[in-house]
């Protein structure tokens, strides 16, 4: 996709007089800097977009490979067996960043970080945890074929998850809490 920028920087160096009539104030700096500010502003909210993103990728990709070899459903079980696996992913290089730390020492920013993860999956998993359909055959056939792309996902059918059992059809992409 172009940029902005591209696009007002090639309109101004048309004109005549082009980089002669281009002074500090001028209408064409002005429409420069405006197209850079808009081409940063873009892809900032798209880096952010992506990183929020990263959190469900992350875990289909993770539920992905969940899927049994003869391709059938999962029992409500074997789906919670499944979300608990999940949860319990980064468990070994939590246990091992707390066994490397001295005593008396702060934890490390990525103890820290990992055990603010593991909490929010944690509230999420008793609200409803958003994950793939895997008692839909079709859905476990789309899921099983998917490549790892966000816009791939919107195939799929969705079910919010709870701790308690409960589970309830949710949409994509995913809007906040259950």
């Amino acid at each position: 996709m172009p940029s902005k920028f591209a696009k007002v920087q090639k309109q101004v160096s048309k004109k005549k007089g082009g980089a002669l009539a281009l002074h500090e104030n001028s209408r064409d700096a002005l429409r420069l800097r405006s197209a850079v500010a808009r081409d940063d502003r873009v892809a900032r909210l798209g880096a952010v977009r992506e990183k929020a993103n990263d959190v469900y990728l992350n875990r289909i990709l993770f539920l992905q490979g969940e899927i049994p070899d003869p391709l059938r459903p999962l029992t409500d079980a074997e789906v919670h067996d499944a979300i608990a696996r999940y949860l319990r992913r980064e468990d070994d290089s939590l246990a091992t960043l707390k066994a490397e730390r001295r005593p008396g020492r702060p934890k490390s920013t990525r103890q820290t970080l990992l055990e603010q993860q593991q909490d929010q999956e944690q509230k999420e998993y008793e609200s409803g945890l958003w994950i793939p359909d895997m008692q839909n055959e079709a859905s476990l056939i789309k899921l099983r074929n998917w490549k790892g792309e966000w816009i791939a996902l919107s195939p799929l059918t969705y079910v919010r998850v709870g701790k308690s059992g409960s589970i309830k059809e949710s949409a994509f992409p995913p809007k906040g809490a259950a």
